[in-house]
């Protein structure tokens, strides 16, 4: 017989027996995936209305630029050079690169999760989390990391949905200035 490097076959009548036993950890750590990424899903979606000020245009128009570019990189690249034009203010202009920083490192834990296998035990729990990404070095090509699944991941995840939380915030704070400053400069041309 031929030795297999795939994994062997889950017990599927085990775990359906055994999940009700971890269903409170497992419940908890799918409420926290869920809580980060509906936080950044409505982060993203706050960019919609920066690049609606700094094309000056309407919501709609806004929207459709922005869902044109398939990656979440592609929509602050955009941001960013629209604001390198448009943006006079150089402290102005710092703010929205420091929000845009800010999201794109709490982007990372979010991809981490969004984009991940979910490994459990065999009594259902999630213990860890397999990266699809491959990691491409000069000598070698891996399939991504595995992480655990613990307390201190969990820990992770709260403080990343309590910085999103503070960014939306922050965004919201910062938009009625950036379309102030727009209609200034638009208005002294």
């Amino acid at each position: 017989m031929i030795a297999s490097d795939l994994p062997p076959k889950p017990d599927f009548d085990a775990l359906a027996a055994a999940a009700p036993a971890s269903a409170d950890r497992r419940t908890l750590v799918l409420a926290l995936i869920g809580n980060l990424i509906t936080s950044w899903s409505n982060n993203e979606s706050l960019f919609i209305y920066v690049l609606m000020i700094l094309l000056r245009t309407d919501r709609a128009s806004a929207a459709l630029t922005f869902a044109t570019l398939n990656t979440t990189r592609a929509r602050l690249d955009l941001i960013q050079r629209l604001a390198r034009v448009t943006i006079g203010d150089k402290a102005l202009n710092k703010e929205l690169a420091d929000l845009i920083g800010r999201f794109n490192d709490s982007t990372q834990v979010r991809n981490e999760l969004n984009h991940c296998m979910f490994i459990f035990d065999a009594a259902g729990m999630i213990t860890h989390t397999q990266s699809m990404r491959i990691v491409q070095t000069k000598n070698s090509l891996r399939y991504g990391e595995t992480k655990p699944m613990d307390d201190a991941r969990l820990q992770e995840m709260v403080r990343t949905t309590k910085e999103m939380t503070r960014i939306n915030r922050d965004i919201w704070e910062f938009l009625p200035r950036l379309e102030a400053h727009v209609k200034m400069r638009k208005a002294a041309v």
